[in-house]
């Protein structure tokens, strides 16, 4: 059984895996469709300018929050190794640290960063071809990442019960 602090790490770290897969599920389910329906050249300036207020205390203590709770819940776990819900934790932490954040560093950002390069030439035809591009991976990584952290979350849940 899990008790004391470690309970509450992997309580804690259940709760961040899941409001990160809530923010995943909002991007796929309607801000990237409202952005897709734009024409090209605004839905780029657009996704740009998310891009850029995403960078902020609150989103990362979100995103990265849940990562380093993850690592420490894996070091923790390693450390005590429980008699029970040792296979449900360091699973519920790959896969928020390989499925989540490191989807986002591999798949997501460079895209972004493609994408943010585009700045002053959205109206090109080279721009609203990429852009359509973007639009069907960045979605398709971004359900992968959510499908992650929700995954974890219930890993952590079932490592609880």
């Amino acid at each position: 059984m899990i008790e004391g602090p470690y309970f509450v790490l992997v309580v804690l770290g259940a709760l961040w895996c899941g409001v990160a897969a809530g923010v995943f599920a909002a991007f796929s389910t309607f801000v990237m469709r409202g952005l897709g329906a734009l024409p090209a050249a605004r839905g780029i300036a657009a996704m740009n300018s998310i891009n850029i207020a995403a960078v902020t205390p609150a989103f990362m203590a979100v995103f990265l929050g849940a990562a380093v709770l993850c690592a420490v819940i894996a070091v923790v776990t390693f450390v005590l190794w429980p008699e029970h819900a040792t296979v449900e934790l360091l699973l519920g932490c790959a896969l928020y640290l390989a499925g989540s954040f490191g989807v986002t560093v591999l798949a997501n950002i460079p895209r972004n960063e493609t994408l943010a390069k585009l700045a002053g030439d959205e109206e090109s035809e080279g721009s609203a071809a990429y852009w359509r591009t973007y639009l069907s991976e960045w979605v398709m990584w971004n359900h992968i990442r959510g499908g992650a952290a929700l995954a974890a979350s219930a890993s952590f849940v079932l490592a609880l019960t």
